[in-house]
């Protein structure tokens, strides 16, 4: 299969593990049975701070087949890590409720969660401090954020808004949010003398094989991660998390081969979680709608063991054209669950408050919300002054107005009824950054005419196998049915992970690099190794970003509150398209997830626990198919030759960025209301429309 210049890259190619997912044989990090196998089950701390004083043990060891119970008195030592959510059952202490203070290993899972409920923690509880962060005396403005620089000004943000002809002053409000991929978190580990090999769900073997040398004083070569397989991950998998480490040491206490899979309800304190966000904007503009200034002040929280800010400030130093700017991030340390990444962090919450806000600078300055944005286009960068590889967001803009209809949008709110439901519109922008690492790659000729590719990278069902064969089969000039892929796999070249929509663009380069050179010198011999550190990690000139647009209509049911989404658009400027049909998944797939954060998803920390009742998908609501429309995702073609050899953008992220304030917009031309905090469940509908009827 080839796309439409003749090469395979751009071809809606199948994945090809596809099959093997479908029909169960693919094989997740939890499935790997292997002889004498154990079963682990975690204790979560009940209390939100304080220590651990006692552990009781005896009624969990006395049941049959239960082999152990780790505690922080007797749990094998490891190093210090430098993240310290790693540092599970080290010490007594118990930074917040979800902590875990005991680990039952038993013959099986079922026996394994029955003395879990069986073993009894006694605590020193101490006073705990959930926030709310509005005016939090503890907090403090970080130099970083999500890698990034904590505050950037220039000009004169504040006389500038103050003397600003047409202002708006808004604060908009995101809550905790979880990421619930598919397979939870788990880990399969077994040790054979002082070599470790774990099968685990992770976004990134090479990064988790550091790690475990770190933590248990390995030389790497010793430690074998395989994860050929993931379930999703969405950020969260990023990282090494509590399940590895705990399954490593427990099999290594037991000398039994031991899983562990974290139950889906322990999922959102112990693996990371998107932090609530308070974002204030001031915009300031001329009567023609462009910006004098922008202020955008972020305030988020984290947790005690680790920092971790919710860079939504970002995005305001990227999009829009002000000689006035002020981007800041103020963060607040509590006794709560770590925050982590999860899809677009920073970019996702920035967006939907900051393309919110120009919606509402769009009304008040009676200019349509595409043409505002249009206006403020700008030559470069705002925050570096580089000029940018390429942005086409104008274009999106324009062909996504084109294909929805926008022209024939009645522009006033509130005016356009079907009985008891109130129909609107809406229009967002976005942004996400191009990110490339270093990678190393090998190519095989093989003596019948095929082709070996071999990367440790890891696909975590963005179809990562059949879009590196893809990129191989152009760079060699051959069929595509002639080059298979190896992946997933710590014994294969080092790769980083897949997150920040940067492992395609990565593994990509190292892939097509070794490819390229083994079809140009092939005396080099029958395999080929390529190493892009150097290139790949090199400084740009230019500031490179992927954009898109999102349209949406929704029906707001003035009876019940329900908003109900009837179309959804999404047009991205991605640079060269790699696959046509795993492209279209990604940003439908991230595109639905931004209508759950619109409409459904939220989580609540209680103050009196300091912990996450909406659990489980019962509790914490993603989108059904009842709530889905037919999305429809879209791209122009970009030719970007400041990437990478294919010319690609990841696209992992872009597509959830600004679907939120696309949807919150529509709501708004629906009702005449405007709602500033998510999602828009229906007991908010109802109280805005009840206040204002």
């Amino acid at each position: 299969m080839t796309g439409t210049t003749g090469s395979p890259l751009g071809a809606p190619a199948e994945r090809r593990e596809g099959r093997q997912k479908v029909t169960g044989g693919a094989c997740y990090a939890a499935e790997y049975t292997l002889p004498g196998r154990a079963q682990a089950w975690p204790v979560p701390a009940a209390v939100a701070h304080g220590r651990v004083r006692a552990v009781d043990t005896s009624a969990a060891l006395a049941l049959p087949g239960v082999l152990a119970v780790l505690t922080p008195f007797d749990a094998p030592r490891l190093a210090d890590p430098d993240d310290g959510t790693l540092a599970v059952l080290q010490n007594p202490g118990v930074p917040h409720r979800g902590w875990c203070v005991a680990l039952v290993v038993a013959d099986t899972l079922e026996t394994a969660r029955a003395a879990a409920r069986a073993v009894r923690v006694t605590y020193d509880s101490a006073p705990h401090d959930t926030g709310p962060v509005d005016g939090h005396p503890g907090g403090y403005d970080p130099e970083e954020a999500g890698g990034q620089p904590g505050r950037v000004e220039h000009g004169d943000p504040d006389a500038a808004f103050a003397s600003a002809e047409v202002r708006v002053d808004v604060t908009y409000r995101v809550p905790p949010l979880h990421n619930h991929p598919m397979e939870p978190h788990a880990s399969t580990a077994h040790w054979d003398g002082d070599r470790l090999t774990v099968y685990t769900s992770s976004q990134g073997g090479t990064a988790v094989r550091s790690v475990l040398a770190q933590l248990f004083r390995l030389p790497e070569e010793r430690i074998t991660v395989v994860a050929e397989h993931v379930g999703g991950g969405f950020g969260s998998k990023g990282t090494p998390r509590p399940d590895v480490v705990l399954a490593a040491l427990a099999a290594r206490h037991t000398g039994r081969p031991v899983t562990l899979a974290y139950p889906r309800r322990y999922l959102p304190t112990a693996v990371g979680h998107r932090a609530p966000t308070v974002q204030r904007l001031r915009l300031g503009a001329r009567p023609d709608g462009r910006l004098t200034a922008v202020l955008h002040e972020v305030t988020t929280q984290t947790s005690r063991v680790r920092e971790f800010v919710e860079h939504a400030g970002v995005v305001s130093r990227v999009m829009y054209a002000t000689p006035n700017l002020r981007s800041t991030h103020h963060v607040v340390p509590l006794d709560v669950p770590s925050p982590s990444w999860m899809r677009a962090p920073g970019e996702a919450p920035g967006m939907y408050a900051l393309e919110s806000a120009l919606d509402e600078l769009a009304g008040a300055l009676g200019l349509d919300p595409v043409e505002l944005r249009v206006r403020n286009e700008p030559e470069r960068e705002p925050e570096s002054g580089r000029p940018f590889s390429s942005r086409h967001v104008v274009e999106c803009l324009r062909e996504g107005a084109r294909r929805f209809g926008w022209a024939g949008r009645d522009p006033r709110p509130g005016v356009r009824r079907e009985g008891p439901l109130l129909i609107g519109t809406g229009v967002a922008a976005a942004t996400y950054p191009v990110q490339i690492a270093p990678s190393t790659a090998t190519a095989e000729a093989r003596p019948d005419g095929t082709f070996v590719v071999r990367i440790n990278a890891a696909d975590i069902g963005t179809g990562a196998r059949t879009v590196l064969a893809q990129i191989a089969a152009d760079a060699l000039g051959v069929p595509l049915d002639r080059v298979r892929t190896e992946v997933g796999h710590t014994d294969l070249p080092p790769a980083p992970l897949a997150g920040g929509s940067m492992g395609t663009a990565s593994w990509g380069w190292a892939v097509h690099e070794a490819c390229a050179r083994l079809a140009a010198h092939p005396e080099q011999g029958p395999v080929v190794r390529a190493d892009t550190t150097g290139t790949a990690d090199a400084d740009s000139p230019y500031a490179r970003h992927a954009f898109g647009a999102h349209f949406s209509e929704v029906a707001v049911d003035t009876v019940t509150g329900e908003v109900r989404v009837r179309r959804l658009l999404g047009v991205f400027a991605a640079g060269r398209i790699l696959n046509a049909r795993t492209a279209r998944s990604q940003f439908t797939g991230a595109m639905i997830m931004g209508l759950g954060m619109a409409l459904t998803e939220h989580s609540t920390l209680d103050p009196a626990f300091g912990d996450f009742p909406e659990a489980d998908l019962a509790s914490y609501h993603v989108p059904v198919h009842a709530d889905v429309p037919a999305v429809e995702a879209d791209w122009i073609d970009e030719h970007d030759p400041h990437l990478n050899p294919m010319g690609s953008k990841g696209i992992g992220e872009i597509g959830i960025v600004g679907t939120a304030a696309a949807l919150g917009n529509a709501v708004h031309h629906a009702t005449g209301i405007r709602f500033r905090e998510l999602p828009l469940t229906p007991d908010r509908i109802l109280a805005g429309l009840l206040s204002e009827g």
